[in-house]
């Protein structure tokens, strides 16, 4: 089987260098490997998503000397197949609506804290766990929420999706590791106004590109247990992934778009080479 590695940035901001350190890793390795190397915009949040993000980053892999096979995948263009994953997911009784705001749950784990002096549960990100006061709601209550217009989220029911699946692993760096999505809680698979989620996008992208290979940031290393269960749950094949070292700041945290990190961009205007990248990412 020929392997197919890809790059997936958000069009939601300027490229910097831990994105840099991560495609010039990809296609390293896919064109050493005689393999495919694929550019992906992931780019289901159409508020914050740019088209002059998307000329922006290609502009930037072209200054790195790198080059894309076939033409990008864009997910908002692709919306349908996710909503037939979760249909299937919804089919099982695997996912459910949640009517909890993000606002809420942080709500209910504050009171929580504050009433038992204990700390709620978190995920690996650091977000408190959705409590599943919604996962058992009679279904006539919840058409009537539903048609009266109140938000929702899809969530996965992950108990159950476990108990179905029983233990999971997967291939990291040559070597199998146990899954532990249940650190996850029931994750987020797709809200009322965006028929996906990352978790959900991600996994059936992989799937419908033929990805064998996952090449990406440390960061992103707690979430591929969510996928592992999802690939599990929809029949899916399974890519070998590697988790990369991140390109860190001067202050020792992962850099970032939102806080505004310097852009490959701007060190092309400052007149440096794509060597000189190369260098500076540990490459």
């Amino acid at each position: 089987m020929q392997p197919v590695f890809r790059f997936a940035p958000s069009p939601n901001g300027e490229l910097h260098l831990g994105h840099a350190r991560s495609a010039l890793i990809n296609h390293r390795l896919a064109r050493e490997a005689g393999g495919r190397f694929l550019l992906r915009f992931e780019d289901i949040d159409r508020e914050r998503c740019r088209a002059e993000f998307e000329r922006g980053i290609e502009a930037d892999l072209r200054f790195l000397g790198l080059d894309w096979d076939g033409v990008p995948r864009r997910q908002s263009e692709h919306f349908a197949d996710y909503a037939a994953a979760l249909e299937a997911l919804a089919g099982e009784g695997l996912a459910y609506p949640a009517f909890m705001t993000r606002g809420a749950v942080k709500a209910f784990a504050a009171r929580f804290e504050d009433e038992e002096g204990r700390p709620w549960p978190r995920d690996p990100d650091g977000a408190p766990l959705y409590p599943g006061l919604d996962r058992r709601l009679p279904e006539d209550e919840r058409r009537q929420r539903i048609a009266a217009g109140e938000p929702f989220a899809w969530r996965l029911d992950m108990a159950a999706a476990l108990a179905r699946l029983g233990p999971l692993s997967f291939v990291e760096s040559g070597m199998e590791v146990e899954a532990e999505p249940a650190l996850w809680g029931d994750v987020v698979l797709a809200r009322k106004d965006v028929p996906t989620s990352y978790h959900l996008s991600v996994t059936v992208d992989d799937a419908l590109q033929g990805i064998t290979d996952v090449v990406r940031g440390r960061d992103l290393l707690p979430s591929t247990s969510v996928h592992r269960v999802l690939q599990a749950l929809l029949g899916l094949p399974v890519p070998r992934y590697r988790h990369h070292d991140l390109v860190l700041g001067a202050d020792g945290r992962k850099l970032s778009k939102s806080a505004g990190d310097t852009a490959l961009a701007a060190f092309r205007a400052a007149g440096l080479t794509a060597e000189d990248i190369r260098r500076m990412v540990g490459l």
